[in-house]
């Protein structure tokens, strides 16, 4: 699992048909003081989250095991959306 924030949502008029229902967000990966690492990925939201929201993804095989995902062809998933995160002792974010 990956922590991230969501920055924005995408949306594609044309794609596979099995992609159909499925809110696409952009997720910036953060490190574990919340600070952006440069890159972002577009994940399939299996949640309901929103743009803004810290959340974790899995990416890879695992993005296609959720029951939202299964047998449909993403790279990505947001599985979660992070309530708090603490490094050594000290809180880094809360919702």
């Amino acid at each position: 699992m990956l922590l991230g924030q969501v920055i924005g949502t995408v949306v594609a008029t044309q794609k596979e048909s099995s992609l159909t229902g499925l809110k696409l967000l952009l997720v910036r990966t953060l490190d574990e003081e919340g600070k952006a690492t440069g890159s972002t990925v577009v994940a399939a939201d299996a949640v309901g989250c929103g743009v803004g929201e810290m959340v974790l993804y899995a990416s890879g095989s695992s993005a296609r095991q959720t029951s939202v995902t299964d047998k449909r062809p993403v790279d990505a998933v947001i599985m979660a959306i992070v309530d708090q995160w603490e490094v050594g002792g000290a809180t880094k974010y809360k919702k």
